[in-house]
C-alpha cells in the first residue's frame, strides 16, 4: 500500500512487557507481528507491511491522542477485548454516525473501538 501525504502512516505503542502486549492484541484483534529485537515488534498489516509497532523500552504514558480501531461486529470486539485481559473504560455507547467503546489494555494505553452500525 502506498503512503499517502499527510496522512497517519505508523502508530508506536508503548508497552510494560512486549510479550504480553502481542498476547493481547493477538487475541484482541487478530494482529501478527514483525520481531525486531527484544524491545520492538512491528505491527502487520493484512496483505503486507506494516501499520505500526509496540515499543518496550520507553514507558507508557496516558492522556496522548486517542487510537480508534474500526469493527464490523463492535460486541464480539468488546467480548474479545474483555476475553483478552484487557478492561473497558467506556463501554459500547452511541454517537451521532455510530457506536464506540474505549478500553485499556494490558500495559494502560487506552483505545477505542467503532462501528457505523
Amino acid at each position: 500500500m502506498p503512503q499517502v501525504h499527510h496522512t497517519i502512516d505508523y502508530i508506536e505503542f508503548s508497552v510494560r512487557d512486549l510479550d504480553e502486549a502481542k498476547r493481547f492484541f493477538t487475541a484482541a484483534f487478530g494482529w501478527s507481528f514483525n520481531d525486531y529485537g527484544p524491545d520492538y515488534a512491528g505491527i502487520q498489516r493484512e496483505g503486507g507491511g506494516e501499520v505500526g509497532g509496540l515499543r518496550s523500552d520507553v514507558e507508557p504514558t496516558t492522556g496522548g491522542p486517542l487510537v480508534i480501531l474500526y469493527s464490523g461486529a463492535i460486541e464480539e470486539s468488546q467480548a474479545a477485548v474483555e476475553g483478552a485481559g484487557g478492561r473497558v473504560v467506556k463501554p459500547i455507547f452511541e454517537f451521532p454516525g455510530g457506536r464506540r467503546f474505549e478500553f485499556e489494555d494490558p500495559s494502560g494505553n487506552v483505545l477505542a473501538v467503532w462501528t457505523d452500525r
